[in-house]
């Protein structure tokens, strides 16, 4: 490879032989790990900060008026995060999505936004450029967002009885609210809008068809996603897991359902439509049914630390080698070694392998 074109922020950048023979296997083929997985999707965290304590997420007994928080100086700028994008984009990355935190608490995201817009993959096509948001925001965001290049949205919604709402996420913030943002991000043309809902068991399980019932026929698609391990303040009980089969079961008991082809290698939910037409539903489900090996993503904090697993226990430190004075070309050999050596698997090995494992806050790492 003579010639890899890098964009940084809204400039372009062409560097003769930018990276070394590594990164992209002989023929033009994506950068592997150990389990011949591509690198296909980067998701940047740019805040650890967020306006919710949901219990499974930032229990606020941990995150509390006390925790420290990062400083802004330790955040990556945008600058650095699209410098990061655009060498990713070259190595194989086609989806980048933005998470937190709350990503929307991040001041002037839109103008990140427009920086990773400009981003195009080595085929010259841009990226698939998405956001993942509690909502609160969302109604005030949305144009701006979608005026800045944002292809999609997905809402974190895990109920729409109002007490339990603000019992889940510790907030005095109303479904409405919510509500409202998913509809705005439609109008504004951030569609189809993904609603994400985590299914505890023997707390917000009884919410699973209601929610079916309100999102058929709105042209959103509504995603229920097992209660996760997730880093190790949320209080985790395998006891309080309803399995994907489960949901699948209650919501087929009123709706009939078939099933749909995935859309995507590393596709993450397993997809349903309904009979009727009345619209569509996902299953994710890495306790019960684990899809580690066909998982392509990989994770940017908000400091600059690259993690290759949602369950990871350490990262990979870019901003070091950024700040440094580490070229492009030092960013690209980081990203291949980094990737082509992973190996994570913790979902298929979840139990006593993994038991008593540290791992990382999804509140700072994202979802």
């Amino acid at each position: 490879m003579s010639k890899v074109i890098f964009l940084q922020s809204d400039r372009r950048q062409t560097l003769a032989n930018a990276a070394p023979a590594e990164p992209l296997a002989p023929g033009g083929q994506p950068l592997l790990d150990t389990r011949r997985r591509p690198l296909r999707d980067l998701r940047i965290s740019v805040t650890d900060r967020c306006n919710f304590r949901c219990t499974y997420c930032m229990p606020r007994e941990v995150f509390d008026s006390s925790y420290q928080f990062m400083p802004h100086s330790a955040l990556l700028s945008f600058e650095e995060i699209a410098r990061v994008a655009g060498v990713a984009v070259q190595l194989g990355v086609q989806k980048i999505r933005l998470t937190g935190g709350e990503p929307l608490l991040r001041k002037n995201i839109e103008a990140l936004v427009d920086m990773l817009a400009q981003l195009r993959t080595p085929d010259g096509l841009p990226v698939d450029l998405t956001l993942t948001t509690n909502g609160t925001l969302l109604e005030k965001k949305a144009r701006a967002l979608k005026q800045a290049g944002l292809t999609r949205v997905t809402v974190s919604l895990d109920a729409l009885d109002e007490p339990l709402f603000e019992r889940m996420s510790d907030s005095q913030v109303s479904v409405k609210t919510v509500l409202r943002g998913i509809d705005e991000a439609a109008r504004v043309g951030l569609a189809p809008v993904k609603v994400n809902m985590v299914v505890r068991k023997g707390m917000n399980d009884q919410q699973i068809v209601p929610m079916a019932r309100h999102f058929r026929h709105s042209g959103h698609i509504l995603r229920f996603i097992e209660f996760m391990d997730v880093g190790t303040t949320n209080g985790w009980n395998l006891d309080e897991v309803l399995t994907g089969a489960q949901i699948l079961q209650r919501l087929a008991a009123e709706f009939p359902l078939e099933p749909v082809a995935s859309g995507y290698q590393g596709e993450v939910a397993r997809r349903w439509r309904y009979a009727d037409q009345a619209g569509e539903i996902g299953l994710i489900t890495s306790v019960s049914q684990p899809f580690c090996g066909s998982c392509t993503r990989a994770r940017l904090s908000p400091e600059g630390k690259l993690f290759l697993c949602l369950f990871a226990t350490q990262g990979h430190d870019l901003r070091a080698l950024m700040r440094s004075g580490g070229t492009d070309v030092h960013i690209a050999a980081a990203l291949a070694g980094i990737w082509s050596g992973r190996d994570d698997q913790y979902s298929e090995l979840r139990g006593q392998e993994t038991a008593g494992r540290e791992k990382i806050e999804m509140s700072y790492i994202g979802g």
